[in-house]
């Protein structure tokens, strides 16, 4: 299971780093946390004890800003993956130092309880993991990522609940599936 974890964070860390946006309107780019009108499988219910999406995205959030990032509209989720997954990606040309910045969201994020499992650093980009409560995160820095030439800094938090777990599986065998 913890490999099909870290397949659907890295495919959506893959898409983040390599500048595939929705090029759609930002209006409507917005919002990609909540389900679908299609009926993906809910969110984790706050009953569980694990918090829900909203909450998840409100810590990420709160942390980044407080850290003195502005958010950019993300890439757009996949619709049957919008109630288990959150992107968060900073607005590079708003930031004065993106890798303190970083640093601190980080910093808060593990200070509120999560846990790093993973890191992964060369030269001046870092790639981290962290768990926390059913949800995985993968916190990104690329200095210079952006085809606009400003850095790249992402937060993408996964459900990692059974329901989740399914439709990461389903949109990566979709993905994957040759095409005709």
């Amino acid at each position: 299971m913890r490999k099909v974890r870290w397949a659907a964070a890295a495919a959506g860390a893959v898409l983040l780093i390599a500048g595939c946006g929705s090029g759609g309107d930002p209006a409507q780019d917005r919002g990609n946390d909540a389900p679908s009108a299609g009926g993906s499988a809910p969110a984790k219910a706050a009953s569980d004890g694990s918090p829900d999406i909203a909450a998840v995205r409100t810590e990420i959030a709160a942390a980044a800003t407080a850290a003195g990032f502005t958010e950019r509209t993300p890439d757009k989720i996949p619709p049957a993956l919008t109630s288990c997954t959150i992107r968060w990606q900073s607005d590079g040309a708003k930031v004065t130092d993106s890798r303190k910045s970083y640093d601190s969201t980080v910093a808060t994020l593990t200070g509120g309880g999560w846990k790093e499992s993973g890191r992964n650093e060369e030269r001046t980009s870092v790639t981290a993991a962290f768990d926390k409560s059913g949800w995985h995160l993968i916190a990104i820095h690329h200095p210079q990522g952006r085809v606009d030439g400003t850095d790249l800094d992402s937060f993408i938090a996964n459900d990692t609940g059974p329901a989740c777990e399914k439709l990461f599986q389903e949109d990566l065998a979709e993905k994957t599936k040759p095409q005709s």
